[in-house]
């Protein structure tokens, strides 16, 4: 049962044309597997970090309702609905006589 190994030296040919044909299939397989690949790109931990995103953008939307309501009752005092945005206030500027010295 004894075999002998032989060591077959490959020429510089064969090594040539070998690493041209690894170098070829190395740029053809990636391409190959992620146009066929239907696998799920969520993990466990993305979808806890969704989920946690979701959570503190519904408390933030709640927290600017909160903040608006509370300005409306403020600005109304509360009896009467919210205004348009339109004021018929002062608008600033002096109707009044000035005295000089």
């Amino acid at each position: 049962m004894t075999e002998k190994i032989e060591l077959e030296l490959i020429s510089r040919r064969a090594a040539f044309s070998f690493l041209g044909v690894a170098g070829a299939l190395s740029f053809a397989v990636p391409t190959t597997v992620l146009m066929v690949s239907d696998a799920e790109a969520q993990t466990p931990g993305m979808e806890r970090r969704e989920d946690r995103r979701e959570g503190r953008q519904d408390r933030r939307e709640d927290r600017q309702e909160g903040r608006q309501d509370r300005r409306d009752e403020r600005r109304t005092g509360g009896d009467q609905p919210a205004t348009t945005g339109t004021s018929t206030g002062n608008t600033g500027t002096s109707t009044g006589t000035t005295t000089g010295k």
